[in-house]
C-alpha cells in the first residue's frame, strides 16, 4: 500500500496554500498517532509544525486496532477546535506556492479509503493541498431519484472549486452515471449555476441504472478526469501537481457503484479523486446525523398530513390515509409524526403489525372512529410489504437499479380498510381519503436549513479532496463534520430505533398500541 499523504516527514511532497476560513465544524480529539473517521478525529497539522525527525505513521493492522482501543474518549463539541488560517499567502494566490525546505524526493498520491481510516482529519480546508488548481478539472453527476437540495449541492461544489481553489475547469455530467459515456459534459461556472438553489430537482438531469463500471470509467479517462501516468523527474521540478476530481451525488446505491468506479480507478492507477456526497430524501444513508433533502421532506410532509386530517375530519366516519417515501426506514414518517399532533397511528417498515384481531390495527382505527369521528394514519411506503399479495412476476419484478418494486402499500391499505368496514358496518357511511405526496416532497426547492447544509457538504467534500483524500463521504456525526470511506457508508443502514426514547415519544403522541403479530 503507498504511503499516506501528507507525512509528517520533512521529504514529502508537501504544497502550502492560504485556504479561507472554514465553512465546517471542526472535532478535536486526542490520538495516539492515528487520526481514524469512526475514533478519533483531529486537524491537519500548520505547516510550521511539519518537517523535522517526527516519526512516520505506522499504518499496520496491529496499530490500527490497538489506537482503536485507545482512543475511545467523549466527542467535544465543534465549536473546541476551529481552523487557524495562515495569512501570510494572499488569499487569491492559489496556486500552490512551494515551501521552500520542501524537496520532492517521489510522486504524491492520493490518500486511500485504508488510509483514510488510519489518518484522516476532521472535515474543513487545510493549509497543505494535494491539487494544482490551474490544472485541475473536476465532475460533477448526480444518480437515482430527486431530492430537495441537489441544485444547492452543484451549485456549492461549482462555487467552492472556482472562487476558493480557483479551479476553472469544472464539467456536470447529464442523466446520472449512463452520462458519463452517452453525452458530452457540460462547463460549468459560477455564472451558470447563479440561483440553481432556488430551483427543484436537479438542473443536470438524473436517471437510475446505466452503471456500466467500464464505460464510465474509459470515460472519466476519456474526459480527461484523469492524469494517466506519472512523471517523477517532473514532479520534483513542479510546484503543482496535475489532477482531477469526481464528485457523485446520490443515495446508497448510488455510494455502492462508487465504490466500484473507486475500485477501479485505483486499478488502472489512474489520478482521480473521487468524493461521495449522500443524497437521500428519506434519510437511509448510515453513520452520518443526517442526509440533505430531509428537513425539507418531514416540512412538506407535514401538508399532506393537514390535508389528510380536514378531509378525514369532515367526512363521516373519515380516515386520512397519507403514504410517505422510506422503503428500507421509515424516518420521514417517524419524524411527521413527532411534527403534527393530528397523526393517529405511525407505520414504518422496522416494526410489525397485524390488522386483524385484539389488538390489530382494524380495532385500533375502529375504537378511535367511536371516538373522534375521524382518524389519520401515516404509513411509509415499505412497510409490511410482505403482508400485500404479489402474483409471481411481480416477485421478480425489478426497477433500473437491480431493486426489488415495492407494490403501493397506501393502495392496498385503503381496499382493506373498506372491505373490513363493509364487512362489520354494511349499512354505516365510511371514507377514506389516500394521499401520496411523494413526487410533491422530492421536486421542491431545499429550505432554508438543508440549503445550509448542502452549502456545508460541497465545500467540506472540496476541502476533504483538496487535501488529496479519495474514495470518502463528508457529513455529520455526533454534530463534527468527518470524512469516512465510501465503502463504509455504502454498506450501512439509518434505520428507526423502534427501542430509542424517540420512537417511544411517537407512541406517547398517538397513543397507539404496538400492533404486534400474534
Amino acid at each position: 500500500m503507498p504511503s499516506a499523504l501528507p507525512s509528517n516527514s520533512n521529504t514529502e511532497n508537501i504544497h502550502t496554500a492560504s485556504p479561507p476560513p472554514p465553512l465546517s465544524p471542526r472535532l478535536s480529539h486526542k490520538s495516539s498517532g492515528l487520526r481514524s473517521p469512526s475514533i478519533s478525529y483531529e486537524p491537519c497539522p500548520p505547516a510550521s509544525e511539519l518537517g523535522g525527525d517526527q516519526p512516520v505513521t505506522d499504518y499496520s493492522d496491529d496499530h490500527r486496532a490497538n489506537a482503536a482501543k485507545e482512543n475511545v474518549a467523549d466527542v467535544p463539541s465543534s465549536g473546541d477546535n476551529m481552523w487557524k488560517v495562515d495569512r501570510s499567502i494572499a488569499q487569491n494566490d492559489i496556486s500552490m506556492v512551494p515551501d521552500p525546505p520542501v524537496v520532492f524526493k517521489q510522486p504524491t498520491h492520493l490518500v486511500t479509503p485504508s488510509e483514510i481510516l488510519s489518518t484522516v482529519a476532521s472535515a474543513g480546508p487545510c493549509k497543505q493541498i494535494f491539487y494544482g488548481p490551474k490544472t485541475t478539472r473536476a465532475a460533477v453527476v448526480t444518480c437515482g431519484g430527486l431530492c430537495p437540495g441537489i441544485n444547492t449541492v452543484i451549485k456549492e461544489l461549482v462555487v467552492g472549486l472556482w472562487e476558493l481553489y480557483g479551479v476553472r475547469q469544472i464539467y456536470g455530467i447529464q442523466a446520472g452515471y449512463r452520462g458519463f459515456y452517452s453525452r458530452e459534459p457540460v462547463e460549468l461556472s459560477p455564472k451558470m449555476v447563479h440561483g440553481w438553489h432556488k430551483r427543484g430537482g436537479t438542473v443536470l438531469e438524473d436517471s437510475r441504472g446505466g452503471f456500466d463500471l467500464n464505460k464510465i470509467v474509459d470515460a472519466i479517462q476519456h474526459h480527461g478526469f484523469n492524469q494517466e501516468s506519472w512523471y517523477p523527474l517532473v514532479l520534483e521540478l513542479c510546484s503543482e501537481i496535475l489532477g482531477k476530481q469526481v464528485y457523485i451525488i446520490g443515495g446508497d446505491g448510488t455510494m455502492r457503484g462508487a465504490v466500484e468506479i473507486f475500485n477501479e480507478i485505483q486499478q488502472r492507477k489512474l489520478h482521480v479523486g473521487v468524493v461521495g456526497i449522500p443524497k437521500t430524501v428519506d434519510k437511509d444513508v448510515g453513520i452520518f446525523d443526517r442526509s440533505f433533502g430531509f428537513q425539507t421532506a418531514v416540512e412538506m410532509a407535514q401538508q399532506a398530513i393537514s390535508a389528510a386530517h380536514v378531509e378525514a375530519e369532515n367526512a363521516v366516519n373519515g380516515i386520512g390515509l397519507v403514504k410517505l417515501m422510506g422503503q428500507s426506514t421509515g424516518q420521514i414518517a417517524f419524524h411527521a409524526t413527532l411534527s403534527s399532533p393530528d397523526v393517529d397511528c405511525c407505520l414504518i417498515p422496522e416494526t410489525e403489525f397485524c390488522l386483524e384481531g385484539k389488538g390489530g390495527l382494524f380495532e385500533f382505527l375502529e375504537n378511535r372512529l367511536k371516538e373522534n369521528g375521524h382518524a389519520v394514519v401515516v404509513v411509509a411506503e415499505g412497510a409490511e410489504q410482505d403482508m400485500i399479495p404479489r402474483t409471481d412476476a411481480q416477485k421478480e419484478e425489478r426497477d433500473e437499479s437491480g431493486n426489488l418494486v415495492f407494490l403501493d402499500v397506501g393502495i392496498w391499505m385503503k381496499s382493506e380498510l373498506k372491505k373490513r368496514w363493509d364487512r362489520d358496518h354494511p349499512d354505516e357511511l365510511f371514507t377514506v381519503k389516500y394521499m401520496d405526496p411523494t413526487y410533491m416532497i422530492r421536486a421542491v426547492p431545499a429550505n432554508a436549513t438543508d440549503n445550509l447544509y448542502c452549502t456545508l457538504l460541497a465545500h467540506s467534500s472540496i476541502h476533504g479532496v483538496m487535501a488529496g483524500y479519495t474514495g470518502f463521504l463528508c457529513g455529520p456525526i455526533n454534530g463534527n463534520y468527518a470524512y469516512i470511506p465510501l465503502e463504509e457508508v455504502a454498506q450501512a443502514k439509518h434505520e428507526v430505533n423502534t427501542r430509542d426514547h424517540k420512537w417511544a415519544w411517537v407512541k406517547s403522541v398517538t397513543n397507539k398500541p404496538d400492533f404486534g403479530k400474534s
